[in-house]
């Protein structure tokens, strides 16, 4: 594979004339190559575990029982949702929000033994499902937080997964001091995590290969974070349309977990 170019435009114009089986090898020789690979990732990621994005024909919100069409989907995983109407708030949440039986795909098992094997140095991802931890990734940076864990929001109590799933009242209170528990998931109209986002930009910066996987980017918190990469070779594997195409080296509209099988651990 080339490595050195003229111009941006002798290198977009290298990559884009090659066959299916010679853009495969490029990416291949691209993560050989990379000291500092890096996953960012969406819930494409996990669709092919039969979790549902959110905004596709098949997605969360369009297939949200009958009890929520009077609600915009935003609302119903909001911080003010959470707030003004928990009741509303967490039948949702309860509803279609509940990934403990899910099983990691080919993707992210694929991703877990490129970090095992130290061609990936880490994972970024907006999914809260915790699939990559399950798969066996261990730098995995969740920054839209995640549905393991639970806390009081009066004392901060910590509490495991089960709690708030389980529990059989409407609102699910803490038995130390009574306030009520909630995800330590990253609502609409919440801040991200502070030192997961933190780590993420760090990680952004620090990559010479970004391989962009299951987003389409439209999520401003994720958008924002693709743009702090500056490194030598991006790669998109993305079903759909993904901002930043113009921008990156290599481009497979296909299944993530076929795109990635295809490539040698």
């Amino acid at each position: 594979m080339k490595t050195e170019f003229s111009s941006e435009r002798e290198k977009n114009r290298y990559f884009s004339r090659m066959t299916d089986a010679q853009r495969i090898d490029a990416f291949a020789t691209m993560l050989a190559w990379s000291e500092y690979a890096v996953f960012l990732g969406g819930a494409g990621v996990s669709t092919e575990s039969g979790i549902p994005d959110f905004r596709s024909r098949n997605g969360l919100y369009r297939k949200a029982a009958r009890r929520f069409s009077g609600y915009k989907p935003e609302y119903l995983l909001s911080y003010e949702c959470l707030k003004k109407e928990p009741e509303v708030f967490f039948d949702f949440y309860r509803r279609h929000l509940d990934a403990r039986a899910a099983q990691p795909n080919a993707a992210h098992i694929r991703l877990a033994e490129w970090e095992a094997s130290g061609r990936l140095k880490g994972i970024v991802t907006q999914n809260i499902d915790g699939l990559h931890q399950k798969a066996g990734s261990v730098n995995v940076q969740e920054i839209h937080g995640t549905i393991w864990k639970n806390h009081c929001a009066s004392c901060g109590a910590a509490y495991g997964v089960d709690f708030i799933f389980d529990c059989a009242d409407a609102v699910p209170r803490c038995p130390k001091c009574g306030g009520m528990v909630r995800p330590d998931v990253t609502l609409y109209g919440e801040f991200l995590p502070k030192e997961a986002h933190s780590r993420a930009v760090k990680m952004m910066q620090a990559a010479d290969l970004l391989i962009i996987g299951g987003t389409s980017l439209e999520v401003g918190s994720a958008a924002n974070l693709a743009h702090q990469f500056h490194g030598k070779y991006l790669v998109i594997v993305n079903k759909g349309r993904t901002r930043m195409e113009g921008m990156a080296d290599l481009v497979f509209h296909d299944s993530i977990g076929k795109i990635l099988t295809e490539i040698s651990p």
